[in-house]
C-alpha cells in the first residue's frame, strides 16, 4: 500500500541525507576529499542510500555559490531534473525536490513534479521555499517580496498545484491575487491518485503558519540543547493539533563518526576549524547580517564554527555508540527525523550504515 507520509517505511526515526546536490555539500572546508555534487557521485550515494534503507534525499535549491577561496557550493545541480534522474535509478527511496514558488510558474512546476512522481512511483516529495538569497533571485529579474508577502504568494501558489493535481478531467480558470488563468486542464494526475509529500522549513512565525496550513512536514531550526529542541518540538505539534493538522517535525544534522570519539573530534576539527574556507563563511553571515560589528567577538566566532560546520546543522559527532545515543535522544524529543551531511557522503556513510544503524533497531528507532 502507498504511503507518502511514512516515506514508504516503518521507521520510527527517519534518516535523510541532506545537500548532496551542491559542490562541497554543507561542509565549509577546503580538505582535498570534500564532496564534488558530481551527478556519478550523487547517483552512487543514492543508489547505496536506497538499499541501506536510507528514507530521503533532500536537495537544497541553489542557483549560484556563495564564493569564498573554493567556491563554496559553486556547482549545483537543478533539484526537480536531479530527482527525476536519481528516482529512475532508486527502487524504495522518496526524493525531494526543492522549489523556489517565486521563480516557477505553477503549471510548469505541476507538471514537472507529477513527471517525476510517476518516475519514482509515487516516492517524489516536494520542498517548498518561499525567499531565498536575494542576489540569487536577481538573476532572474525577479523581486524577493516582503516577508509576509512571501507566504501568501506561496500559499496561492500551492492552492493553483493542489487543484491541477486533483480537479477532475475539465478546464478551470482561476482568479487570485497572484495568479489569473483560464483554461486550466492537467494530465496526469500524482502516481497512485494520492499528492506528494509536502514540506517546508520556514523560521518564522509566518513560516511557521504557512507550514501549518499547508505542509505535511516542517523543518525546525537546530536548537543548541535537547531542552530547546524539545520546546521547539512540542511547540510545533500544538500548533498543528491545534489547527486540527497534524504534522511531523524534522531538522538537520551533520554527522562526524569514527571508531573512538577522539578520532572523530579530531576529523571534525581538522575539516571546519583547521581547513575552514572561512572568506566563505564570512559571505554566508554578512548575507545575515552576522557581523564583527553588530554582534560581540565571542559571538561572532561562535556563529562562524556553526557555519563552518554544516551551515549550522546539530554537530553528531563521536563513534558509533555516541552518534546513535544522540541520534536517540534527539528522537526522544518527538523529531520525527534527521537530514543528514557528511563531508564526503560516498566515504563516510557506509561506515555510518553500517554501525549506527544497527544500533537504532536495536533501540526500536528503525527496522
Amino acid at each position: 500500500m502507498l504511503n507518502r507520509l511514512d516515506m514508504h517505511h516503518g521507521n520510527a526515526f527517519k534518516i535523510g541525507l541532506f545537500g548532496s546536490n551542491c559542490s562541497s555539500g554543507r561542509a565549509v572546508t577546503f580538505v582535498p576529499e570534500r564532496w564534488t555534487g558530481s551527478w556519478r557521485d550523487n547517483l552512487k550515494l543514492a543508489q547505496m542510500a536506497d538499499e541501506a534503507g536510507i528514507d530521503f534525499l533532500l536537495p537544497i535549491g541553489r542557483w549560484k555559490g556563495y564564493g569564498g577561496d573554493t567556491d563554496y557550493q559553486g556547482e549545483t545541480l537543478e533539484t526537480i531534473t536531479w530527482a527525476t534522474g536519481l528516482l529512475a535509478h532508486t527502487r524504495r527511496i522518496t526524493v525531494f525536490g526543492t522549489v523556489h514558488a517565486s521563480l516557477f510558474n505553477p503549471i510548469i512546476a505541476a507538471k514537472q513534479c507529477v513527471t517525476a512522481d510517476h518516475v519514482g512511483e509515487g516516492r517524489f516529495g516536494l520542498n517548498i521555499v518561499c525567499g531565498w538569497n536575494e542576489g540569487e533571485f536577481e538573476m532572474f529579474g525577479a523581486r524577493l517580496r516582503e516577508h509576509e508577502e512571501r507566504y501568501e504568494h506561496a500559499e496561492e501558489w500551492l492552492h493553483v498545484i493542489r487543484r491541477m493535481w486533483s480537479a477532475p478531467d475539465e478546464y478551470f480558470d482561476f482568479e487570485g491575487r497572484f495568479f489569473q488563468m483560464k483554461g486550466v486542464r492537467a494530465k496526469p494526475k500524482p502516481f497512485g491518485g494520492t499528492d506528494p509529500l509536502i514540506m517546508n522549513a520556514g523560521a518564522s512565525s509566518a513560516g511557521r503558519a504557512f507550514a501549518l496550513r499547508n505542509c505535511d512536514a516542517f523543518f525546525t531550526n537546530p536548537a543548541l540543547s535537547l531542552e530547546e529542541t524539545r520546546r521547539n518540538v512540542d511547540a510545533a505539534k500544538a500548533a498543528a493539533e491545534a489547527a486540527n493538522r497534524p504534522m511531523d517535525i524534522y531538522s538537520v544534522g551533520v554527522v562526524t563518526c569514527r571508531p573512538s570519539r577522539a578520532e572523530a573530534e579530531a576529523y571534525r576539527h581538522y575539516a571546519v576549524v583547521e581547513r575552514a574556507d572561512w572568506s566563505a563563511v564570512d559571505r554566508i553571515l554578512a548575507m545575515k547580517n552576522v557581523t564583527p560589528d553588530k554582534v560581540s567577538e565571542k559571538e561572532f566566532q561562535e556563529f562562524r564554527l556553526r557555519q563552518a560546520n554544516g551551515m549550522g546543522g546539530m554537530p553528531l559527532v563521536g563513534d558509533p555508540d555516541g552518534v546513535a545515543r544522540q541520534l536517540a535522544d534527539l528522537a526522544a524529543t518527538g523529531i520525527r527525523g534527521l537530514a543528514l551531511s557528511f563531508v564526503n557522503y560516498n566515504e563516510e556513510l557506509p561506515y555510518f550504515c553500517a554501525e549506527v544503524l544497527p544500533r537504532l533497531r536495536r533501540q526500536g528507532l528503525r527496522h
